[in-house]
């Protein structure tokens, strides 16, 4: 169970936490929340593909590491290996919460039931001994900009993709050298064929909303499904 308190010196003044990579920080999922906005660098790494929640219909993107539930195959240890971790993982264990009336601009929460927060001294202080931010904590601060901000603009980009009915289901096989077999169901990806028919209006309407960087973006990532059976392929191998 989570425990989000709004973060401050004088209630979080001794506080540290883990910035490494680990399964035992929550680092073992298949799959992170990624906004369009960091599609850019996401999709030099992950594959991008589209969930719809089952009651309200909406999408998001999401950053693939794996194939099934907890794999995440870029993890390797202590180790993440690859150059970009998503918003939505390197803010943790912050978040965005919003003031108790509602009002002004979103604040600085932090979980302290997360397992990033660190016990006996260890992890990286959040505040100094003046109680002044980290540089740590500056960094964080600046992540939970872009993220808010990415998630807040994304309402515009999904109704972008409904408007032209860019989305397609699509299920993948994954075959592996021990002739095992996987498969990935249950996500959406761009329709390449009908983003192809799109007339120059449509295209133009795109590029100057700044949906059509994200989109080509999206498109571009799915190249990352060969590199992930790689990996899934040495995971089995090496048992």
């Amino acid at each position: 169970m989570s425990n989000h308190q709004i973060l401050n010196t004088a209630d979080h003044a001794e506080l540290r936490v883990h910035t490494g990579a680990g399964a035992e920080f929550g680092d073992a999922a298949m799959a992170a929340l990624v906004v369009p906005e960091e599609f850019r660098q996401a999709q030099a790494h992950y594959p991008i593909v589209f969930r719809r929640d089952a009651e309200s219909g909406a999408f998001t993107g999401l950053a693939l590491f794996g194939f099934e539930n907890g794999e995440n195959l870029f993890l390797d240890g202590d180790t993440w290996d690859a150059r970009y971790r998503p918003l939505s993982i390197a803010i943790q264990p912050f978040l965005v919460g919003q003031a108790p009336d509602g009002e002004g601009e979103g604040q600085v929460h932090v979980d302290m039931a997360h397992p990033r927060i660190a016990r006996n001294g260890e992890g990286t202080r959040v505040f100094d001994e003046h109680g002044k931010p980290t540089p740590m904590l500056e960094t964080i601060s600046e992540q939970l900009g872009q993220l808010h901000g990415g998630y807040q603009a994304s309402g515009s980009f999904y109704d972008a993709l409904a408007r032209y009915q860019l989305l397609e289901p699509f299920s993948f096989e994954v075959p592996l050298s021990n002739g095992s077999k996987h498969s990935l169901v249950g996500f959406h990806m761009i329709d390449e064929e009908k983003l192809r028919a799109l007339d120059g209006d449509a295209l133009g309407s795109l590029h100057a909303e700044g949906h059509l960087l994200p989109i080509f973006m999206a498109v571009a990532s799915l190249s990352n499904l060969s590199e992930l059976v790689v990996r899934k392929d040495a995971k089995e191998n090496r048992g």
